[in-house]
Order: C-alpha cells, then structure tokens, then sequence
C-alpha cells in the first residue's frame, strides 16, 4: 500500500514557516535597535559642548550693545562665540553669508547656520516681513532667544496668548507644539539639544522641571524643515542649499570627534 501524501495542513504549516522566521528577525531587529538607541539617549549628554545658560546670557548682551540692530547682534553672537569654544572642540560656521530661505509648518523666512552636529544645533531665524505657522513637533527641545522683534504663541488649553520680546527665550519641549507668530523684522537666535541643564528666564523654570532629563536627536528633526518643499514650494534650490550646508558642517564637527 502506497503512503499517503502529506495532508494540505503540513504543507500550509511548510510554507508559512519562512515568513514567520522573518518576522521573528524583524521583530528582534526592531527590539535591538530600540535598546541601542535607548542607551545613546541616556549617554548623548557627554557629547554636548554648547551651553544653553551660556547662549542665553550671550543673547542678552547682544540685545543690550546692539538694541534693534540684528546686522550688528550677529558679528557680536558669533565673535563672542569662537572665542568662549576652541575650533577644536566644536566647529562653527563663521560665514554669516550663508543665510537660505526656509519654509516649515506654514511658516517662511531664512536661517543662517551657525553649528550643525548630530547633538547641537544653533542657527540664526528670522524675517522682515513677518511669518506665523506650527511649531511641528520635534525629537529635541528648542531654545528660541529673541534678537530683534517680537514672537507670539498659542499654546492651548491655554487661551492667553505667550509673548516673547528681545532678551527673551521661548522653550519648546521635545514632543510640544504650539502655533506662532513672528512679527515684523522678529529675528532669533535658535538651540537644539536636551534640555536638561536650567536657563534663567520667564516660563523656563517651570519647563525645564517638567522636562528635565529628556534629550533629542538633531538629524530626526530635518524632515519638518524641508517636507514643503515637496508638498507646496518645489523650491529645490533652497533644499540643495540647507542639505549642502547641514552636511558640511555635521562633517567638519565628526572630524574632531564632536557627535
């Protein structure tokens, strides 16, 4: 008597066993990266070499030599800059030429990289015309010092309006959204990182003990700054321009070893 052939349920059993092999790496993948990522946030503190306190006072002596004058303000924040960090310890653009046009949660204006790194982030914001957009919601809390202007927020339930003048600083937790708006000629200067070291100001006491110990991630918070390009501007040319620069300078920082 001839065997008889291995049933429909042993050969469904057969065949799906593959994929469910994949999926068990996929999932092991998913949890190793998780715990890998996990253990850089924790340990990412070690790699910072800007000083939110540090910038924030710095702002503030800007505002006060050069009240009104964002042409003067910048020269000072950036001179003040090379000469508080070594160039060999964090690399800072020192070409304040550099300034592109840049379109983010409804909002437009142009920045003017000063540091770029995979930790920090430190660039120059700002508009004669005035904008008013989101804030998006990002990997890493923002440091938004006023120069020059004056910079609403919307920050419900909260139905007040927020109000942030030259000498100011507006805190954006990681993983916080508001509406904004900058006012004519408003221009700031603006931090990325965690945001576990204080800064003495209005409203950042308060933040920072809701949030302190939480860091982010620079590169994760890219897309917002460029996905209009795509969806309404189709303005290649400034995109170009922003990845050419963000690059070159996460580049020039990796080779003296600042992450």
């Amino acid at each position: 008597m001839s065997p008889k052939p291995p049933t429909s349920t042993t050969k469904k059993t057969h065949c799906q066993s593959p994929a469910g092999l994949k999926w068990v790496r996929r999932l092991i993948l998913a949890i190793v990266l998780y715990a890998a990522c996990s253990v850089l946030d924790r340990i990412k503190d070690r790699w910072y070499v800007l000083d939110p306190t540090h910038l924030h006072a710095l702002a503030q002596a800007a505002v006060r030599a050069h009240p009104d004058d964002i042409n003067a303000i910048i020269p000072y924040i950036v001179s003040n800059l090379t000469a508080e960090y070594p160039a060999s310890s964090i690399a800072l653009n020192l070409n304040a030429s550099e300034w592109v046009l840049s379109n983010a949660g409804g909002a437009m204006g142009a920045m003017y990289i000063v540091h770029a790194s995979i930790t920090e982030h430190l660039f120059i914001f700002g508009t004669p015309l005035g904008t008013e957009g989101h804030t998006g919601m990002h990997t890493a809390d923002d440091y938004f010092h006023i120069l020059v202007g004056e910079q609403w927020a919307f920050d419900p339930p909260k139905l007040e309006r927020e109000v942030y003048r030259p000498g100011d600083v507006h805190i954006l937790p990681r993983g916080h959204v508001k509406q904004y708006k900058m006012h004519e000629g408003c221009f700031a200067l603006e931090y990325a990182r965690g945001a576990d070291l204080p800064v003495s100001c209005r409203h950042a006491r308060k933040l920072m003990i809701m949030h302190r110990g939480r860091t982010g991630w620079i590169p994760l918070m890219l897309p917002f700054g460029v996905l209009d390009v795509f969806t309404s501007t189709l303005d290649f040319w400034s995109l170009y321009h922003t990845v050419r620069i963000s690059v070159r300078e996460f580049a020039r920082n990796l080779l003296i070893g600042k992450i």
